[in-house]
């Protein structure tokens, strides 16, 4: 499963980007899809993701500035982030978990796939 990122870039603080991800490749289905991020000398973390049966999960920090968007028939996540503050500084890396064919119709085993990353700076 191959995911194909695009967005981001520099923007004053206040300012808006957004990220498009789009999942392709031969799988059954998709349980959760979004975005996680890593700020330099931090650990990743979970932005905002869809998960099985229409949940969605922000991060406290996002929560009212990001807005994630799932376009299901193309497999693709969209995130809009307004009111950007410089913490929001990082690279953000598009994530999906899902599953294989199995037999028939049947799903088969777990996969987790990650995006190659793209930079996402705020300057103050």
């Amino acid at each position: 499963v191959q995911l194909q990122a695009s967005g981001g870039g520099l923007v004053q603080a206040g300012g808006s980007l957004r990220l498009s991800c789009a999942a392709s490749g031969r799988f059954h289905s998709i349980s959760a899809m979004g975005w996680h991020r890593q700020a330099p000398g931090k650990q990743r973390e979970l932005v905002a993701r869809y998960t099985t049966g229409g949940g969605v999960e922000y991060a406290t920090s996002v929560k009212d500035r990001f807005t994630i968007f799932r376009d299901s028939a193309a497999n693709t996540v969209i995130l809009t982030m307004n009111s950007l503050k410089p913490e929001d500084t990082g690279v953000y890396y598009c994530n999906v978990d899902g599953f294989l064919h199995g037999r028939g119709w049947a799903p088969g085993r777990s996969f987790t796939s990650w995006g190659q990353g793209t930079q996402v700076t705020v300057s103050s």
